[in-house]
């Protein structure tokens, strides 16, 4: 998918469960990576995260706590290749999660990438049910990554 871009923390293609989705946005890349990686500020433009405790500054090992859904996801960062890529992981449940994000410059915008996996007991006991929650969860995330990012673009 991203070709060159990849490095450091990858999903693992072998979990139970593994989605991915891109978005070809109208925004410069900067501005994509700008809305994403002001973790603290994801619930005023995702809907499906009600908090984020997050400080500091974006870098491996930087830890952050978020609410989606019924469950608060500790996570941490751990791979971060300013304005391509940023990679991290997370627990809930007893889910090991690991999130890849890809960033390339398109045609006056940004295509972004994205890339999950669940492993552990229970993602191989809900694997079906977890596959669509993910499937959804990514593409209803980059729609809204969109959307903030062209609002964002288009009003400087």
């Amino acid at each position: 998918m991203a070709g060159d871009t990849r490095s450091g923390c990858e999903i693992n293609q072998l979990a139970p469960v593994v989605g991915s989705s891109e978005i070809e946005i109208a925004a410069a890349p900067q501005v994509a990576w700008d809305v994403l990686t002001a973790i603290g500020r994801w619930p005023s433009w995702n809907p499906a995260v009600t908090s984020v405790s997050f400080e500091g500054e974006i870098g491996p090992g930087s830890a952050f706590r978020w609410k989606a859904g019924p469950g608060t996801i500790a996570s941490t960062i751990q791979d971060v290749e300013p304005l391509r890529r940023i990679a991290w992981t997370g627990t809930s449940f007893g889910i090991k999660a690991i999130h890849v994000h890809i960033f390339e410059p398109r045609d006056g915008g940004t295509l972004v990438t994205t890339e999950e996996s669940y492993d552990g007991v229970v993602a191989r006991l809900l694997r079906g049910r977890l596959q669509k929650v993910l499937d959804s969860t990514l593409e209803s995330e980059l729609r809204h990554l969109t959307t903030e990012a062209e609002r964002r673009e288009h009003s400087e």
